[in-house]
């Protein structure tokens, strides 16, 4: 069985606390480390004026922490999936993140 056990989607977009900050680092470290993942650009942080607001970006964030980050156009459906890891860029990646969820059950 790998880190992910059967299946792990970490929700990062709810950012909003130091200790959550903290644990979402954490299980960054432990489940994304050498895997292929996505998450919101850094670019589409700045488009809603956000950079100075959330205290990481994410995709910075996964980057530091040993994830091999890939991305889609700002705004467009983006979805990685390795093994049993299916993350997704933004919101409307989430119809694709939940075909490829269900794929995997």
């Amino acid at each position: 069985m790998d880190r992910c056990g059967i299946l792990v989607k970490i929700v990062i977009a709810k950012r909003s606390s130091r200790r959550l900050t903290q644990l979402t680092g954490l299980l960054v470290l432990y489940v994304m480390t050498d895997r292929r993942v996505t998450g919101f650009t850094n670019s589409e942080e700045q488009a809603v004026e956000l950079t100075d607001i959330v205290p990481m970006l994410v995709e910075d964030m996964l980057k530091a922490n040993g994830g091999k980050y890939g991305k889609g156009d700002d705004w467009s459906s983006f979805v990685v999936t390795d093994g049993k890891l299916v993350t997704s860029q933004n919101p409307a990646s989430s119809t694709e993140a939940a075909q490829q969820l269900l794929a995997l059950l």
